[in-house]
């Protein structure tokens, strides 16, 4: 019976966690609104805008008309220190964070997961398109993060570095649902939030692009952006050679195939300035505003030390293809501890380097250093500082940081 078990909901006043808590109401639960105020330093939101006032107000007027009680939690200062902090620090060194998936490790299933615990609660439930499955292994229990059911807006990549224990106080009301289904059932409930439009800007500052928050921090700086000719990518040389099994391989040519190219200025030609290397990351083509180069520019790697742009002419450009990548061995996490690579065992998953990219076949191979993934086919704008997440089927398995 559910109606003993309290469950806190992350009331965030969009549509997909007030169909959450409808749906928790309606099993049982005993269900508290919750919301999180992750950001309110007016100073770097550029927008006039105040999204979370607007957005606190729903999320209140949701548990108002559900009739469950409601609370807002200010955990800004956390934010900055644990993901706008450390955000800053990895686009100045020349990577890419993704803020949202450190976002659901490190507050909605850490810091608003222990303070839902404070409200005696069994349960943390969001409004998250994934699923929440459970088996037995060797007599214990161990908890699976499943893809949700809307293959348009799955968002187990979100939760990829999750662990058993966040998992097992963990609910997902809505992953079974069509996101259609979900505004037809606020619709029905006649919930402030049912038209409401998702959010498209970042998981904590709301309506802002992230080039003009990233300025706020990181100063422009004039720098060069070079063009490198397919003839000097040396993708060729990146490849598994002929004849050899990936098992065979030593960690120097896993290295050659997975570690990220370095370019110097004697590859390139300069071709025009940009603003400062840290706004920009592997795979982009948006912002560099360089035109009457016939195709498309794209990032292919970034020298910040330098300040130095590496670009190709295309999106088939060879430099912008990777057949691996490596992850260090304190960035790697497994979901399915049961299921982790011991030194010298190899693993073939499917895996995605970014959310909504389709699931590639990949064989991961673990050595004294890391992780190696190599990929059947070869992947197109690998980022550092991005998460690779490996998946078995529907269940996602473990992921990692790209180095």
């Amino acid at each position: 019976m559910n109606q003993r078990k309290r469950v806190v909901v992350g009331l965030s006043g969009g549509v997909d966690s007030s169909v959450a808590a409808f749906l928790l109401k309606e099993q049982g639960y005993e269900v508290i609104g919750m919301f999180m105020k992750n950001w309110h330093d007016e100073s770097v939101t550029i927008s006039n805008e105040c999204p979370w006032m607007e957005d606190s107000t729903d999320a209140m007027l949701v548990a108002e008309k559900l009739g469950i009680p409601f609370q807002a939690i200010d955990l800004s200062e956390e934010y900055r220190e644990r993901i706008v902090d450390y955000m800053f620090a990895e686009y100045k060194a020349g990577r890419t964070p993704n803020p949202d998936i450190l976002c659901n490790r490190e507050i909605k299933f850490d810091i608003f997961l222990k303070a839902a615990q404070k409200l005696k609660a069994d349960f943390v439930a969001t409004g998250h398109y994934c699923q929440k499955g459970e088996i037995e292994v060797n007599g214990n229990p161990v908890f699976q993060l499943l893809a949700g059911a809307d293959p348009n807006k799955d968002q187990s990549y979100f939760l990829c570095q999750l662990n058993q224990e966040q998992l097992a106080k963990a609910l997902f009301p809505i992953g079974h649902l069509q996101k259609s289904e979900v505004r037809k059932i606020a619709k029905e409930q006649d919930l402030i939030t049912a038209d409401k439009k998702d959010s498209q800007g970042l998981c904590f500052i709301g309506k802002v692009r992230l080039p003009d928050f990233l300025q706020q921090q990181l100063k422009p700086k004039k720098g060069d952006i070079m063009v490198v000719s397919e003839e000097l990518s040396i993708y060729d040389k990146k490849k598994i050679p002929a004849g050899m099994s990936i098992e065979d391989l030593d960690v120097e040519t896993l290295d050659g195939i997975c570690m990220p190219e370095i370019y110097d200025v004697s590859q390139g030609k300069k071709i025009a300035e940009h603003n400062g290397a840290h706004y920009f990351t592997v795979g982009q083509r948006k912002g560099l505003q360089v035109g009457g180069t016939g195709k498309p520019l794209f990032v292919i790697a970034t020298d910040t030390s330098s300040n130095v742009i590496y670009t190709g002419l295309g999106e088939d450009h060879p430099g912008l293809l990777r057949n691996g990548l490596f992850v260090k061995h304190e960035d790697i996490h497994w979901i399915r501890e049961d299921l982790r690579l011991q030194i010298g065992e190899t693993a073939k998953y499917q895996a995605r380097i970014r959310y909504r990219q389709p699931l590639s076949s990949a064989t991961l191979l673990m050595k004294e250093n890391g992780l190696y993934v190599i990929f059947d086919t070869p992947q197109k704008g690998v980022a550092s500082g991005q998460f690779v997440a490996w998946y078995h089927g529907e269940e996602s398995i473990g992921s990692g940081t790209i180095f």
